[in-house]
């Protein structure tokens, strides 16, 4: 009797050190930031993405899931909430408190990370609600030309390495089936993270964590943009109160509105 297993996939998960979802965001003093003294925790999409790849992981013992991240210093806890959550091991990339890293330089330290140890399975958040640029995971899927699925709101790995995911698009759902190696994005409606246990922080103590470089990568982090100013958006003018339909109407007309 032969029974059919799922395909091992090496599974490498970039995870954030963002502003923490429940923090006010206040702009810097100078003016082309904000405010950073403040709680930082892992990005909520990058939670997702590895709360999947430690679910495909219980499914199949064989998987392995290596989480990375690109910070300073103290992006360590964020890596040590991946161990938590179920990672193998981790990658800490190490720049300085100040270093802003842009999106196409985190895509090609990721690349390199993946080409060494390789990774056939890159699951990441769709997003950082730090930038909101959406943009590593396709700049990501360019370097390596492999295939990538957006905005996923389920993946199926099959025995023969085949992927199904689905995703949501305008129109309701879009399957799209490939082969590994594959770049998939998670959307909000994946999973739900788990908290991790306090037997698991303890343990994720003792797994491994190899820190590194950019340039032990070959990798040039200086940014390609410059920020100007940052601004808060302006604030929402109270609404008002019409007594007719002839007077709405009239408002309308006199906004431009109809």
């Amino acid at each position: 009797m032969f029974v059919t297993r799922p395909a091992r996939a090496n599974i490498l998960v970039p995870v954030k050190r963002a502003i923490d979802y429940a923090v006010k965001i206040r702009i810097a003093k100078d003016g082309k930031g904000v405010d950073t003294n403040v709680k930082y925790s892992m990005n909520p999409f990058d939670e997702i993405a590895m709360e999947e790849a430690v679910r495909m992981k219980e499914k199949d013992k064989s998987h392995k899931v290596t989480a990375i991240t690109v910070g300073p210093a103290k992006a360590i806890d964020t890596l040590r909430t991946a161990l938590a959550m179920g990672a193998d091991n981790a990658i800490h990339v190490q720049v300085g408190e100040t270093d802003v890293v842009e999106p196409l330089a985190v895509a090609q330290i990721i690349k390199k990370i993946a080409e060494r140890d390789g990774s056939d399975l890159i699951i990441a958040g769709k997003q950082a609600i730090d930038d909101d640029t959406g943009s590593t995971g396709g700049m990501l899927a360019g370097l390596l030309n492999w295939p990538q699925a957006q905005f996923a709101s389920k993946l199926e790995v099959s025995a023969d390495g085949t992927v199904k995911v689905v995703r949501e698009i305008d129109g309701g759902l879009e399957t799209l089936e490939t082969k590994l190696p594959l770049i998939v994005t998670t959307d909000l409606r994946l999973n739900e993270p788990r908290y991790p246990s306090l037997p698991n922080i303890m343990k994720a103590k003792k797994k491994k964590s190899e820190a590194i470089k950019p340039a032990d990568l070959g990798v040039d982090i200086t940014p390609r943009l410059e920020t100007i100013s940052v601004e808060n958006p302006p604030e929402r003018q109270g609404g008002g109160k019409v007594e007719s339909v002839q007077e709405l109407v009239a408002k309308l007309k006199e906004a431009g509105v109809i």
